[in-house]
């Protein structure tokens, strides 16, 4: 560990002292209030009452049958989802509308051989019962379903079989992919969104209250957006790289007329990472300047954001009657420093070119910013988790200043499911179930397994895969994996 941890502050002063060294306009609330204070505030969204200020990010397991249908380990990551207590649920699990569009070969996909709405449906019914069992109303809990199309990320049988949509040098030759390659056309898209459409009206027969349009960490629908090269009707201009996300909005509203539509973007990135291979810190890859691909990246200066475009989107958003916007940053394939900044790479990353701190800050200032230029959005905001025990005196504070309007929490509740309910309560933090961001849930996944709390859920830790990746981080530890 380079930098000082959060958890490593005995007190909040402490803590604040750091928080305000890396980014000074940050700040906390000295004392968290619980369910009567911001993060307990009921929100009002198109007549729906929202219960609380906690969101759920969707979050794989990479645990699902080969038919693309949830297996008891999807079914109980579900079940604490909803025992957690936040009430807006942010897709729960990428769902993959095709199976050629799926990140791995356990994720959930739209499989017409299987009776997959029926699968969804019992998922959705198995996260409200163990709310309602933990005490909460189900009045106010608001349950969406990620859709997606992993594109260059595709991995549906295990090995690589992405569908680019314009070629990045840099990118390609960081993931081995072959330069004449052919790009997915204008037609296959079309069909792609076709099938998005379809995996929409699934989810409004399992009786989601929303879909997400997945529009973020270099996926299909993300890359679409920084395709300046690609030529045709879907790129070049900002209108045509914008265009697949404006079809797929508009027809899944036409045939999904009770269903929201929120979009989970990254609101801006910066270019491709790699391990140094003496230190084992990331740099980012040598370019050719100006660096004209990705979306929010300053083609001048690539680790910098170019916000132009970005306000345009947001623009967009709100005219295409978008309310819900979850915003993110980054990419866990090219800049995991960014999009989930934490303390320990996985086994095939680097260790953090930055204070993870300051990662969270950007993810803070972004928010903010998004808030700044289109206040009628309800986002959500994401980087909470690497704050650790002061997650709850940040998001307070972002929250109570108008920044953001959910805290977003993802791999916060693999490792304590608990984490929003007992902050609301008022009770003592359960210090020895908060996840310290040792990326053995991305660990697992990248060496052929499920993903999973491993260090700190006995479930996990007691698997086979437990152990294997035990034994993978100590290689790696050790200096063997570099």
């Amino acid at each position: 560990m380079r930098y000082p941890s959060p958890g490593k502050h005995k007190d909040l002063a402490s803590f604040r002292a750091h928080l305000r060294s890396v980014a000074p306009e940050l700040d906390v609330d000295e004392v968290v209030e619980g369910a009567s204070g911001p993060l307990g505030t009921p929100f009002e969204l198109g007549g729906r009452r929202v219960g609380n200020r906690f969101a759920i990010h969707p979050m794989e397991g990479w645990d699902g049958t080969p038919e693309g249908l949830p297996s008891e380990h999807t079914r109980r990551r579900w079940r604490h989802f909803g025992a957690s207590g936040a009430k807006l649920i942010w897709g729960g699990e990428a769902f993959a509308v095709q199976a050629d569009g799926r990140a791995n070969p356990g994720q959930l996909f739209l499989n017409p051989g299987a009776d997959v709405a029926g699968a969804l449906a019992s998922l959705r019914a198995e996260l409200v019962a163990a709310h309602r069992a933990a005490g909460g109303s189900t009045d106010d809990l608001l349950i969406g379903l990620q859709l997606t199309h992993s594109g260059r990320f595709a991995r549906p049988a295990g090995e690589p079989e992405p569908r680019i949509a314009y070629h990045d040098p840099a990118l390609d030759a960081k993931l081995g992919i072959d330069p004449g390659l052919a790009l997915v056309s204008d037609g296959e898209l079309e069909s792609i969104g076709a099938s998005f459409v379809r995996a929409a009206e699934l989810a409004a027969r399992a009786g989601f209250d929303f879909v997400d349009v997945k529009c973020c960490h270099g996926y299909l629908m993300h890359e679409l957006l920084g395709a300046r090269s690609r030529p045709g009707a879907y790129g070049g201009s900002f209108a045509n790289r914008t265009r697949f996300l404006r079809r797929v909005i508009a027809a899944i509203r036409a045939a999904c007329p009770s269903l929201e539509v929120g979009v989970r973007v990254s609101i801006a990135d910066v270019c491709p990472f790699e391990k140094d291979a003496e230190t084992g810190v990331g740099r980012p890859l040598a370019l050719a300047l100006p660096y004209r691909h990705g979306f929010g990246i300053d083609a001048a200066d690539p680790l910098a954001f170019d916000w132009a475009e970005p306000r345009l989107l947001l623009d967009l958003l709100c005219e295409q009657g978008i309310r819900l916007v979850n915003v993110s940053l980054g990419s866990p394939y090219c800049s995991p420093h960014l999009q989930r900044p934490a303390a320990y790479p996985p086994s095939d990353g680097y260790a953090p070119p930055e204070d993870p701190l300051a990662s969270v800050a950007r993810h803070l200032r972004a928010v903010r910013a998004c808030k700044a230029h289109a206040p009628g959005l309800v986002l959500v905001g994401s980087g909470y988790t690497y704050l650790q025990e002061w997650l709850a005196h940040v998001a307070q504070h972002e929250l109570r200043a108008g920044h953001v309007d959910f805290v977003g929490l993802g791999r916060m509740v693999l490792a304590h499911p608990q984490f929003p309910r007992d902050v609301l309560a008022g009770r003592p933090l359960a210090r020895k179930k908060l996840c310290r961001t040792f990326s053995d849930c991305t660990t697992g996944p990248r060496n052929g397994m499920l993903s999973g709390c491993f260090p700190l859920d006995p479930y996990y830790r007691a698997l086979p895969e437990g152990e294997r990746v035990r034994a993978i981080r100590g290689a790696f530890a050790r200096g063997d994996a570099r």
